[in-house]
């Protein structure tokens, strides 16, 4: 049974090679008798393999499942006087901790809950649902229209306005199916890229953030800086400091900087 392999690979232990070349003393049907016998059967399992594989794959399946690239650029500065309090953003950052707390110490209680009656929870890839399910019809029929969406006849969404970010949604979604959690904030991020901020958006947000678990994976990493560099781009656009959207956004770049540790994103105190 010499071959290329085995030169560069020598055996490390004595197997005697009598009838291995012809399979004639090695039945691979049967389990072995003994430690030598499985040895032989390793063996000739070994020369029946060829020496070059080829994989058959399909280029669909691997459209998801790309190369993650996290970007690095910071947040765009804050308008002066529009920036948070180191104060204010502590305070945040230890509110936000205990509730994460009780979100971990209460999640299976509340995964066991039944939903309401008119509540059917969207597939975890159904992103214009989940779109609808957060923020509502009224403002989902404002976003860029898409050819693919497919409307599940379950669901009638012009009857509920808004589904609130509950405990019982959340850990429906976060205890049976936690990359639910990821892909839920994923799609929600992609509508705020191209939208105007809303309180719906901002309590969704908050809520999922508040259900990613650590260690934090690439992808995740990388969906808390877009947040946080959008929550920035739009803030530059306030006019006042008084524009109800203040408070969230900074509390999005506060908690993504400073609780989830991308503190090159952290806002300075004016």
């Amino acid at each position: 049974m010499k071959s290329d392999a085995e030169e560069l690979m020598p055996r490390l232990l004595p197997v005697e090679t009598c009838g291995i070349e012809t399979g004639e003393d090695v039945n691979l049907n049967e389990p072995p008798r003994n430690p030598q016998e499985y040895l032989r059967q390793v063996q000739l399992e070994a020369s029946l393999c060829p020496d070059v594989v080829v994989a058959k794959i399909d280029p669909k399946k691997l459209r998801k499942k790309q190369t993650v690239n996290v970007s690095l650029m910071g947040c765009q500065a804050a308008p002066q006087g529009f920036s948070p309090s180191l104060k204010w953003q502590r305070q945040q950052v230890s509110n936000f901790s205990e509730i994460r707390r009780s979100i971990s110490k209460h999640r299976l209680h509340w995964s066991g809950q039944a939903l309401d009656d008119n509540v059917l929870m969207p597939k975890q890839d159904a992103e214009e649902q989940w779109k609808k399910f957060c923020l509502g019809e009224n403002v989902y029929l404002n976003s860029p229209p898409t050819d693919h969406v497919t409307e599940d006849p379950g669901l009638d969404y012009v009857k509920v306005t808004v589904y609130r970010p509950q405990m019982k949604y959340l850990s429906d979604a976060s205890c049976k199916i936690s990359a639910t959690v990821s892909a839920v904030l994923e799609y929600l991020i992609n509508w705020f890229e191209e939208r105007e901020f809303v309180p719906q958006l901002g309590r969704w947000q908050y809520a999922l953030l508040a259900c990613l678990e650590k260690p934090l994976l690439p992808e995740a990493h990388s969906l808390i800086r877009q947040l946080a560099r959008r929550s920035s781009e739009v803030r530059t656009n306030l006019e006042h400091q008084e524009d109800e959207r203040l408070s969230p956004l900074n509390l999005m770049i506060c908690l993504v900087a400073r609780y989830f540790d991308q503190n090159d994103l952290a806002d300075k105190e004016d």
